[in-house]
Parts: structure tokens; C-alpha cells; sequence
């Protein structure tokens, strides 16, 4: 037998597994405590994450999840302490994952692409119960945005269980209620440490308030967008996204002029921005070159598929905004061009698709960068360039901070054709459009 066989059959073999022992003291006539379950719950999952690893699968190990909550349920009823020992493990592993700097939204988008729905759906209400305790004013910003996203709120009555109460809502048994609690806490307890870019519910906040966009110009950014991301012809759509920029620069030079003046300037600080496959590195790339015509900093994690963009709140937005209409923008063209007519062979190609799309973010990160000069030279330089100076050191620190050691990558290329096409369509924009 070879060694790939033997590493095979030997992650096929389950052996007792964490329930087993609750099974045993079930048969000497003893009732395991919460605290046990939750332990054993908690055993169970990281079993699940181990083998799941090995096997190398985005997931858990479904097998093991079933098997204990078989054994957990053993007689097909949930009892109080199994409700209560599955509360306990949940806390203490969504705990974990919030300290180990992953946020709200974050676990639902690893979730929604590495399990299923009813695990899903669990962790959010886990979440929910996390930050319950905690009032308002002691949630940072982010946190309240992106919990009120998830729908992440305390729904089930609080004078009974949440767990049975939870399966009946997604009519599952209690077997299928623990496999699909086991599946969730192995996710989580895959998960790697990230950096903690948001306070968590209950810690201290920054003293200075977020001044995102102000509300009139994000609304006419939103709209240059929106028609941006309808029209059928890019040289509009790129002529709108163009001038979305101006407007953001425009509004974000005149903010530091007034914060210098007022001795208030915006603390730095961070976001994530998920990425739908494929082509993630591409993707990433236009985030980044739209970070830096922003006055921002961006690092792919290329594993899990986001990006960390570092910048003053504003800036953020404006990143935010643009990435994600740019986003559509590029990947109708690369489709739109793969469609045309006397194109080579490839045009369809993964490698065609790739190219087209690093291209597209080098060209429309270089005009990106010529619209907010051309904003910069209509404004006071003198008094402008220290504030900059001094921001742009500001946001370096914050980065450097948060990845001392981060290192650059390059991406390969495999068409020319895709290339081209590509630089063609990012460079047919005329960057000025008429005012709105």
C-alpha cells in the first residue's frame, strides 16, 4: 500500500470520537453536565477542522459532525443540558474567532462559501447572542453596520432555548440540528488569526467619530456609479467612473484642508473587502490600484479571497464605492469582449480572462491616479501637499502596524490578446465628463 492510500484510509478511520464518552455515561446511568457537552461539543468540531484539513477540503468533516450528534442525541430529544452545553461552545468559539480579529460579515461570507445554509444560519444567530449584552454605544460603528447587514438579531424568546427553538424554524431534527451546530464550529475553529482592525463590542472606541462621505456627494457618487454600471458602452461607463473620482477627490482634498485647519484630523483605519472566483488576484489588483488613487493601502489574503484596505474613513467609502461598480464594470467588458466579433481564439479562455482583467486594472489605475492630479491642481497646493505628507504617513503607520510583514507578489500573464483587449477597454474613457 502506498503512502497517499495509507494517509487515505487512515483519515477514514473515525474511531470512538468525542461522543462516545458521553454515550458510556449515559449507559452507567449518569447525565453528562452543559459544561461537559460543551466540551465535548467543542472536541467534536475540532476533530471535525482537523480532519478536514487533512483531507483538504474548504469544509469540516461532515462524517464526524453527524456522528457525534448522533451520539449526542441519542434518544432524538433536545434536553436542557445539550441546549445549554451548545450555547456554552458557541460562545466560546465565536468568541475566539471575533478576538482573533475576524468580524461579523466576515464569518458569514467564509460560511455562506464553505458550509451550508443551515450552519449558516446558526452562526448568525450565534453572533446575535455574542453581541446581545452589549448596548449600542459600546459597539463600534463597523460592528452595528455590519450586524444589522446579517439580520443578526436576538429573534427567539429568551425565556427558553434558543436550539430547539432554531430547529424549528428550519424544521430539522435534532441530529440534523447538532450536525449543522458541529459543521459551524469546525469553520470557525479553521479559521487563522487575523489582525484586529475593529474594536470589539465592549472595549474601548476611538475618540474621534468616522466622518465618512458626506451624504450630498455619496449621493451623486452613487449615482454616477449606478449609470456607469448600466450603460452599454464602456467609454460611458469609464467616463462616469472617472468623474466619480474627481468628486471623491475633490471632497476628500477639501476635507483635509479643513481638518488641518481645525487640528482634527481622521484617524486611519480599516475594512475588508470580499471577492467573488474566479480570478481573485486580478480583482484584487483593481482594488488596489483604486486604494492608491485614494490615498489608501491594500493587501491581498489570497487564501480566503478579501482584501484589507487601510485609509482614513472617507477614503475607505470612496474605495468601497469605486472597487465594487468598477468590479461589474470589468467583468462585463472582459465578457463583452470575449463575445465580439474577430477575436482570437482564445477570447474565451481563462488565461484571455485574466489578462484582460490585470490590464484592465493597471490601465484604469493609471487614469484613476490622473483624475485625482487633475483635481489636486486646482486646489491650494502649498497649503495641500504637508497635509498629504503628513496623512500619507500616517496611513503608512497604521499599515505597517497592522502587516509588518507583508510582502509584494506579481501576477502571471498567459495572453497577450487578453492583455491588450483589456488595456483597450480601460483606456477608451475620456476622464472628462460633463458636470452633473
Amino acid at each position: 500500500m502506498g503512502k497517499s492510500s495509507r494517509r487515505r484510509r487512515a483519515a477514514q478511520q473515525t474511531g470512538p470520537g468525542p461522543g462516545a464518552a458521553l454515550v458510556a455515561r449515559r449507559a452507567a446511568g449518569e447525565q453528562p453536565t452543559a459544561a461537559e457537552i460543551a466540551d465535548a461539543i467543542v472536541a467534536a468540531a475540532t476533530e471535525a477542522a482537523q480532519r478536514g484539513a487533512r483531507a483538504k477540503t474548504p469544509r469540516g468533516d461532515v462524517a464526524v459532525a453527524r456522528r457525534f450528534a448522533t451520539d449526542l442525541a441519542q434518544n432524538g430529544s433536545l434536553t436542557p443540558e445539550i441546549e445549554s452545553g451548545v450555547r456554552q461552545a458557541g460562545q466560546r468559539v465565536v468568541t475566539r474567532a471575533f478576538t482573533d480579529g475576524w468580524l461579523p460579515a466576515d464569518l458569514q461570507r467564509v460560511a455562506d462559501r464553505r458550509t451550508d445554509e443551515f450552519a449558516t444560519a446558526f452562526l448568525i444567530d450565534v453572533i446575535a447572542a455574542y453581541a446581545q449584552p452589549y448596548p449600542a454605544d459600546a459597539v463600534d460603528e463597523t460592528w452595528r453596520e455590519q450586524l444589522a447587514a446579517l439580520g443578526a438579531h436576538v429573534w427567539w424568546n429568551e425565556q427558553s432555548p434558543h436550539l430547539a427553538q432554531w430547529a424549528a424554524r428550519h424544521l430539522l431534527t435534532p441530529v440534523e440540528a447538532i450536525t449543522a451546530v458541529v459543521a459551524a464550529l469546525a469553520l470557525l475553529l479553521l479559521l487563522p488569526k487575523l489582525e484586529l482592525i475593529r474594536p470589539l463590542p465592549g472595549a474601548a472606541l476611538p475618540a474621534a467619530a468616522h466622518r465618512h462621505l458626506d451624504a450630498k456627494v455619496l449621493g451623486r457618487v452613487r449615482g454616477l456609479l449606478a449609470k456607469a454600471e448600466s450603460t452599454s458602452y464602456p467609454e460611458e461607463a469609464e467616463t462616469l467612473s472617472a468623474k466619480a473620482q474627481e468628486l471623491m477627490t475633490k471632497y476628500a482634498l477639501d476635507r483635509a484642508l479643513l481638518g488641518a485647519a481645525a487640528r482634527e484630523p481622521d484617524l486611519p483605519g480599516a475594512q475588508r473587502l470580499w471577492l467573488d472566483t474566479p480570478y481573485l488576484d486580478a480583482k484584487a489588483l483593481l482594488i488596489d490600484v483604486v486604494a492608491a488613487a485614494n490615498r489608501c493601502r491594500a493587501i491581498f489574503a489570497a487564501q480566503w479571497g478579501f482584501v484589507t484596505v487601510v485609509g482614513e474613513p472617507a477614503d475607505l467609502d470612496a474605495v468601497e464605492l469605486l472597487s465594487t461598480s468598477l468590479l461589474v464594470q470589468a467583468t462585463r467588458a472582459m465578457i463583452a469582449s470575449g463575445n465580439a466579433e474577430l477575436r482570437s481564439e482564445d477570447a474565451r479562455t481563462r488565461d484571455y480572462r485574466k489578462a484582460f482583467l490585470v490590464a484592465y486594472a493597471t490601465r484604469i489605475g493609471e487614469r484613476l491616479e490622473t483624475a485625482a492630479a487633475t483635481v489636486a491642481d486646482t486646489v491650494d497646493r502649498e497649503r495641500l501637499l504637508p497635509v498629504l505628507a503628513s496623512r500619507q504617513l500616517a496611513v503608512d503607520a497604521a499599515f505597517e502596524n497592522l502587516f509588518p510583514r507583508s510582502r509584494n507578489r506579481g501576477i502571471t500573464i498567459r495572453s497577450a490578446d487578453g492583455w491588450d483587449a483589456g488595456r483597450s477597454a480601460a483606456d477608451r474613457a475620456h476622464l472628462h465628463g460633463p458636470e452633473n
